[in-house]
C-alpha cells in the first residue's frame, strides 16, 4: 500500500471499495440510478496531463461528453476512512454515485480544486461537525449537469457549472466531496461557468473568490479606500487584490510575497507589492483602511490599519480591530462576479505545477500542506 501511495499507481479496477454496501445500505449511499440500466462499472479512463496556467484566459474547455441517461452507479473517487496525513487517501474505483435531492443537481465534475480546510477537515480538525467516514474530500469543482432534481428551476442538463459544494465548510459538509467523477449539490450553490475561462481555471475559483468576496464586503470595503493583503499570491489572495482594485475601485492596493511573486502581484493589479523577506511591513509607515490577512499575522496585522478600519484575518490569532468569519457558499455571488471573470478583469491563478492529474491527488495534497502554491492547487482532468 506504501508504494501505491508514494507512486499514485491506479489500483486493480476489480479491487474491493472500502465503502460499505450492505442491503440495507442508508439513503446517501444509494446509486441514483438502477444497476439495470447501468450493467457493469463504468470503463477506466485514462488520466492525462494538462497545460499549465498562471493568470491566463483561456476558451471553455469541451463539454463532458455525459447524459442523465448513462449515468453509472459507481464513480472513481478519492476518500479516506480515517483521519490523518495525506497518505490516508485512497483511489476507489466503486464508490456509489450520490443520490440526486429534489433541489441539488448531479455534476459530472471535470476538475477539483484543493483548499487548505480540506487538510484540516482530512487531519480530524473539525471531527464534531464532520460528515460521517468514509469520505469523499473536496468542495470546490467545475463540470457537467447530467441530472436535475424535481424543483431545480434554473440549471438543465448539459449545463456548465462551478461552485463550492457546501454551504457551510465546517457545519456538517458533505460525506461525497468533488475528488470524484461525480458529486451532488445544491441549484442555489452553483453558477454557470464563464465561457471565457476553462473547467480547470473555474475549479479554482469558488472558495477562494467567495471567501474574498465575503471579507471584503464584511469589512466594509468601498471605493476610495486602501487595502493591504498579507499573503498575496495564495488562493484567497490573488483574488482579493483584483477584487478590490477592479470591483470595488480601491484607491490604493498594497500586498506581500517572497521576492518571486512580486511582479505576479503587480500584474494583478497590487500597488505596492512587499517582499515580506526583506521588508517587515509592519515597521512601514503607510496605514491601510483594510488589512486582509491571509496567513496568519494578526497581531502585526493591526499594527497598519487606519483608525477605525478593519483586519480581515482567516487564520492565526484574532485582535481587535481584527475579525474571522466562516465563508458561507452562495452561487448568486458567483454569478454576480462572472462579468468580471468574462471580460478578464478578474483572472483565475492557477499554480504553474499543475493542474494535477486525477492520479496525484496524495501528491498534491503533500505540494498544498508546503504553503508554497502560488494561486490554486487543482486536479484536472478528472476521469
Amino acid at each position: 500500500m506504501q508504494a501505491f501511495l508514494a507512486y499514485s499507481i491506479l489500483p486493480n479496477p476489480c479491487s474491493r471499495s472500502f465503502f460499505p454496501r450492505p442491503t440495507n445500505r442508508p439513503q446517501f449511499l444509494l446509486s441514483s440510478v438502477s444497476e439495470s440500466r447501468t450493467g457493469a462499472a463504468p470503463t477506466a479512463r485514462r488520466c492525462g496531463g494538462t497545460g499549465r496556467s498562471v493568470v491566463t484566459a483561456a476558451s471553455s474547455s469541451p463539454a463532458v461528453a455525459t447524459t442523465a441517461t448513462d449515468v453509472p452507479g459507481t464513480m472513481k473517487a478519492w476518500a479516506y476512512e480515517e483521519y490523518g496525513d495525506a497518505s490516508v487517501l485512497k483511489l476507489d474505483e466503486a464508490v456509489s454515485v450520490p443520490a440526486v435531492g429534489e433541489d441539488q443537481v448531479l455534476v459530472r465534475v471535470a476538475a477539483a480544486a484543493l483548499n487548505p480546510v480540506d487538510s484540516k477537515r482530512r487531519m480530524g480538525k473539525f471531527k464534531a461537525t464532520d460528515s460521517p467516514l468514509p469520505t469523499v474530500p473536496g468542495y470546490d469543482m467545475a463540470g457537467v449537469v447530467v441530472k436535475v432534481g424535481s424543483q431545480v428551476k434554473s440549471l438543465k442538463e448539459g449545463d456548465e457549472v462551478y461552485g463550492h459544494i457546501s454551504e457551510k465548510v465546517l457545519e456538517g459538509p458533505k460525506q461525497f466531496g468533488s475528488l470524484a467523477e461525480y458529486t451532488a449539490v445544491e441549484e442555489k450553490l452553483v453558477a454557470l461557468k464563464p465561457k471565457s475561462i476553462d473547467f480547470a481555471q473555474a475549479a479554482g475559483l469558488p472558495l477562494a473568490i467567495e471567501t474574498a468576496h465575503e471579507g471584503l464586503e464584511r469589512a466594509g470595503f468601498s471605493a476610495g479606500k486602501s487595502i493591504l493583503v498579507l499573503g498575496g499570491a495564495g488562493g484567497v489572495g490573488t483574488l482579493v487584490i483584483q477584487l478590490a482594485k477592479q470591483v470595488y475601485g480601491a484607491s490604493k492596493v498594497a500586498a506581500t510575497a517572497s521576492t518571486p511573486k512580486l511582479e505576479l502581484l503587480k500584474s494583478l493589479g497590487a500597488d505596492v507589492a512587499i517582499d515580506y523577506t526583506k521588508e517587515n511591513f509592519e515597521d512601514m509607515p503607510e496605514k491601510y483602511d483594510v488589512v486582509f490577512d491571509a496567513v496568519g499575522q494578526g497581531e502585526k496585522a493591526v499594527k497598519v490599519v487606519k483608525e477605525g478600519g478593519s483586519v480581515v484575518v482567516l487564520t492565526g490569532a484574532v485582535a481587535p480591530p481584527g475579525f474571522r468569519f466562516v465563508v458561507t457558499s452562495d452561487g448568486s455571488v458567483l454569478a454576480k462576479l462572472n462579468p468580471y471573470l468574462e471580460a478578464g478583469k478578474v483572472k483565475p491563478v492557477v499554480d504553474p505545477k499543475g493542474p494535477f492529474p486525477f492520479s496525484q491527488v496524495v501528491e498534491a495534497f503533500s505540494y498544498l500542506e508546503t504553503g508554497r502554491a502560488t494561486g490554486k492547487v487543482v486536479i484536472s482532468p478528472v476521469p
